[in-house]
């Protein structure tokens, strides 16, 4: 399989999705960029003209070089994984592969930063906003609202990338509402991986005990359970 369709990359073409794009970023010259997945650089040249402080990770070798082509030395870019590395910024862009979205909000939810202006998948994306009680409603839907807000921008059709995923996308503007770490992270998705089953019967499946846990907590299914209340519970285990 070619490493590019292996990556689920789709790159950024539509030069007014561009534009949108760095309108919503709006980035001051004194502020850190991180862009993840530069792609070809089409968006990297742009960010480059609004700040000489872009950081840039690139999977792909070649598009790595075509980005570094495309900048001429005007980012720090780096050929492998920007989730292993702990870089500092203000300002998130990216239109990373959408089989990263998961790892992409778990790592956001660590990190602590201004604004992040993200292409989605639309389906990933009402995920993310579903409300309890619904199928769509996951332990990254409970991640994601617990630790930012989001506002979404436009809807972006699929001939804006080349070539055209199957799915469409949506752009929208995220921003840190409280940075969690990875063992509240866990317990979220360990509550999650029993979300049919009552609380107290999931938390001493799970090993976590009951103790401190509202006794009307206990009775309720996981998937019931909303964000603040499943924050308490967390605040109640850090």
């Amino acid at each position: 399989m070619d490493k590019r369709r292996a990556l689920g990359q789709h790159y950024l073409v539509d030069s007014s999705v561009v534009q949108l794009i760095v309108d919503c970023a709006d980035v001051k010259p004194n502020e850190r960029v991180l862009e993840i997945g530069t792609g070809r650089g089409i968006l990297t040249k742009q960010l480059c003209k609004l700040s000489n402080l872009v950081e840039g990770f690139e999977l792909d070798e070649a598009n790595y070089l075509e980005t570094k082509r495309q900048v001429d030395g005007g980012v720090i870019m780096h050929l492998g994984d920007a989730f292993s590395t702990d870089s500092s910024f203000d300002v998130l862009v990216s239109s990373l592969p959408y089989s990263e979205s998961g790892t992409f909000v778990e790592w956001l939810s660590q990190r602590r930063y201004d604004r992040a202006v993200v292409l989605l998948q639309k389906e990933f994306a009402e995920k993310l906003m579903s409300p309890p009680g619904l199928r769509s409603y996951r332990a990254i839907s409970v991640i994601f609202q617990m630790s930012s807000t989001i506002e979404v921008v436009a809807r972006i059709a699929r001939s804006a990338f080349a070539p055209p995923p199957r799915v469409s996308s949506t752009l929208v503007v995220i921003r840190p509402r409280r940075s969690l770490d990875s063992p509240q992270i866990k317990y979220v998705k360990c509550l999650f991986s029993q979300k049919k089953r009552r609380l107290g019967v999931a938390l001493e499946n799970l090993g976590f005990g009951t103790r401190g846990v509202p006794l009307e907590y206990l009775s309720r299914r996981v998937w019931s359970l909303t964000v603040p209340e499943i924050a308490k519970l967390l605040d109640g285990v850090s």
